[in-house]
């Protein structure tokens, strides 16, 4: 039985995910979930990567947003905006609460968030093993100017609340350099026999996980065939803010500048959109395999098919 890792972000992550496991339904899924993007409201521990992964492949996300539930209703914050309690950019919904109060509930009686993740899965039956990088808490901050003076905010109140509308300065995972890999991370990679990076936010997701110490030097000795599927396509992300985070760690928006920027120290092969078919030499003189083909999800079968070049991919690179 085939062994893939993928380390996963949100939206991104949570569809070609959905795909991988079309393409390859006999393999042993492992997913290292993000939690940089982790955020405290209301007294509860939202953990919003996770839960995307978990609800879509579990059946329960809502498809259009591509995050949070299918059939929600927002009753909890509407009474909580009557007692003037906020934030009230940060939207959930009645039905996401009780996985966030689960969450919360579990993890003040002690358990690590590895362990609670696990229980959340046994309801959704993802059909992968999904672990968070770390039980420890690391949460992504972004240096931005405000009123013409220079602050760190939570990543969740740049992307959400302010739309990454204006400039990210800096990019910080904060905690990440004292944080520990979970239980399950480093044996995942240790025993994979291919390690995808989906067409996730190689800075606030993917970059994110590998800021935790022993993930990146993980999956560089391992040994075993690293593929990414760019973002970044036409010089622009397909979705979210990709390019505002890449100028903030001093990376152009462009298909080969962010498979660069993992470096072929970490990746082997890089799949870029047809339309960045020009960059395929740029990344082959990197020392990174590429290709160019097809990488937006418009649906289950066109994800399938970037899952299938990637793990095909894999097989070149091993040779």
């Amino acid at each position: 039985m085939q062994r893939i890792v993928v380390l996963a972000g949100g939206i991104g992550g949570a569809r070609f995910l959905r795909g991988l496991k079309v393409a390859a339904p006999e393999a042993d899924i492992t997913v290292i979930g993000n939690t940089g993007d982790d955020i405290h409201l209301f007294g509860l521990k939202v953990c919003p990567d996770l839960d995307t992964v978990m609800y879509t492949l579990g059946g329960g996300i809502n498809e259009e947003q591509g995050w949070g539930r299918t059939d929600e209703t927002f009753k909890v914050k509407e009474e909580l905006a009557a007692y003037g309690v906020g934030p009230e950019w940060f939207g959930l919904g009645d039905r996401d609460f009780a996985t966030h109060i689960v969450r919360s509930q579990m993890l003040a009686a002690g358990f690590p968030l590895s362990a609670v993740t696990e229980a959340l899965c046994d309801r959704w039956q993802p059909g992968v093993r999904l672990i968070p990088m770390s039980d420890d808490r690391v949460e992504t901050h972004v240096a931005v100017e405000l009123d013409g003076e220079q602050k760190a905010i939570h990543f969740q109140e740049y992307w959400v609340r302010l739309r990454a509308s204006v400039d990210a300065l800096a990019v910080v995972p904060v905690g990440a350099e004292q944080a520990k890999p979970a239980p399950g991370v480093l044996e995942a990679i240790a025993e994979a026999d291919v390690v995808l990076f989906p067409p996730s936010n190689p800075v606030v997701s993917v970059g994110t996980i590998l800021a935790v110490p022993g993930i990146r030097e993980a999956i560089a000795e391992a040994g075993v065939p690293v593929v990414g599927l760019s973002p970044i396509v036409g010089d622009a992300p397909v979705r979210g803010m990709a390019d505002k985070v890449l100028a903030a760690v001093g990376v152009e928006s462009s298909a080969a500048a962010v498979a660069e920027h993992y470096g072929s120290g970490l990746l082997d092969g890089w799949l870029v959109d047809t339309v960045d078919a020009g960059a395929v030499e740029r990344v082959a003189a990197a020392g990174i395999r590429c290709k160019a083909l097809p990488l937006m999800m418009t649906d289950l079968d066109a994800t399938a098919e970037m899952a299938r070049a990637a793990l095909a991919m894999a097989e070149e690179v091993r040779g």
